[in-house]
């Protein structure tokens, strides 16, 4: 039998190259994530788990966002066993978990599950059970440079609105010297785009669905959230935007070419670290813009570990995520890295670390957002589902790239805001009546 498992992994990978089979040896497991930069700092830190652990050996599946997503929703749903360890959000544990495709995770006593933040430990349980670990936690912010705004006599206020963040990105872009005012997620993707927009949307007055589950994607409130977009964007923002996804612009703003950019919490690990980002001595901070509602759900999103019920290293895959979002992975990061690289958003712990505090002015910040984001709120319109920058229903992946890609059409003047907008609402309609949600 083990004669056959490693014939068929060798032939899988003649014929395919990267793919990898289930039937892997005894001892490896597989481990896929996305090509952010903290999970690039967990596969550098990784040897001294396989130290630790001389019987386990970790294959590694590096990935860009959306074809992470599609390749691990492929495996999870085919159990295929390609993958051990998945790194997926709180969007889709608590729908897999229903769907019998997550391992529940029982970390022991000294994992302290206590220490983890209570919304974030929520987010990844469905009735009751723990699904997934979380890896680093985010909520939403405001990153600009202060530089920037003290030459152009500007200061950010408290709170934000988005007419003023506009206002601001007018005076200090400059094209010719390749510094543009505002950065913004344009990259298709339901987890990409159309994170942001949803999110933006909310604040906006706007929802995707009414309570019969039709969709809303053609009022007012859509229309004005998109028309900001599309002309901040094309007015102050950087050429291609299409192609400019979460990395794509914390590149652009480490290293100087952006002015305002309303992105993850995460970023600040990056954006206030010199070793990573040129600015890092003139970056500020504010709370994400309101719109003319106000209010709505808000951020919160972590990328967490979690195990398929298809993978045939259980028990080795658990020990590796119980490691890296244990309190003692924190200190590691610290120890090669420093305390401004340190995952975020996760364990109270964390933040009553003096040497954190003192390196990471956004921390507190940060635990703030997150302990009081709250992505069931209400809309300015009742809703019959949950989450704030994604609609936490299993269609929700399909309808949100497919609506992602209709908006970035916007971009390229392919389509005008209201044809962008009446697209998406005739798709999401016909989707939902072959699905017999909606009818």
């Amino acid at each position: 039998m083990l004669r056959l498992k490693s014939t068929r992994t060798a032939l899988c990978a003649l014929l395919a190259g990267s793919v990898l089979s289930s039937a892997q040896a005894a001892g490896t497991i597989t481990i896929a994530t996305v090509n952010n930069g903290d999970m690039i700092v967990m596969r550098q830190l990784s040897t001294e788990f396989e130290k630790a652990h001389p019987d386990i050996h970790l294959n590694w599946v590096t990935l860009e966002e959306n074809v992470l997503r599609q390749r691990v929703t492929t495996d999870i749903a085919m159990k295929t066993g390609q993958f051990d360890v998945v790194t997926i959000g709180n969007y889709e544990v608590p729908i897999w978990a229903k769907q019998g495709w997550l391992t529940e995770i029982k970390p022991d006593d000294a994992y302290d599950m206590n220490d983890i933040l209570p919304s974030v430990r929520e987010s990844l349980s469905a009735e009751g059970k723990l699904y997934a670990l979380p890896f680093y936690a985010e909520s939403v912010i405001t990153y600009y440079r202060k530089d920037l705004f003290q030459k152009a006599g500007l200061t950010m206020p408290e709170q934000p609105t988005y007419d003023q963040i506009r206002q601001f990105a007018d005076k200090i872009t400059d094209k010719p010297n390749q510094v543009y005012g505002i950065c913004l997620r344009g990259k298709p993707g339901w987890g990409e785009n159309m994170a942001y927009i949803s999110s933006l949307a909310n604040t906006f007055g706007a929802q995707w669905f009414d309570m019969s589950w039709k969709p809303t994607l053609t009022s007012d409130a859509w229309k004005a959230a998109l028309n900001w977009y599309v002309s901040a964007l094309k007015a102050d923002g950087p050429p291609g935007a299409t192609s400019n996804g979460f990395n794509e612009n914390l590149a652009l703003f480490a290293s100087g070419h952006c002015g305002i950019w309303i992105d993850s919490t995460v970023a600040g690990g990056l954006l206030f670290d010199p070793k990573q980002s040129q600015v890092a001595d003139t970056v500020g901070f504010a709370p994400a813009p309101k719109g003319p509602y106000g209010k709505g759900p808000t951020w919160l999103w972590s990328w967490s570990l979690a195990v398929p019920v298809s993978s045939h290293q259980s028990a080795d895959a658990q020990a590796f995520i119980a490691w890296a979002t244990s309190k003692d992975y924190v200190k590691l990061v610290a120890e090669r890295k420093g305390w401004v690289a340190a995952p975020p958003g996760t364990r109270a712990s964390t933040y009553a670390i003096p040497e954190y505090l003192k390196a990471a002015p956004f921390a507190s910040f940060v635990l703030n957002a997150i302990k009081t984001a709250d992505p069931n709120g209400p809309t300015a319109q009742p809703r019959p589902y949950t989450g704030a920058q994604f609609v936490a229903i299993p269609e929700f992946q399909s309808i949100g790239t497919q609506v992602g890609q209709t908006v970035a059409a916007t971009l390229s003047d392919q389509m005008t805001v209201d044809q962008a907008l009446t697209s998406a609402q005739a798709s999401i309609t016909r989707a939902f009546r072959q699905s017999g949600r909606a009818r």
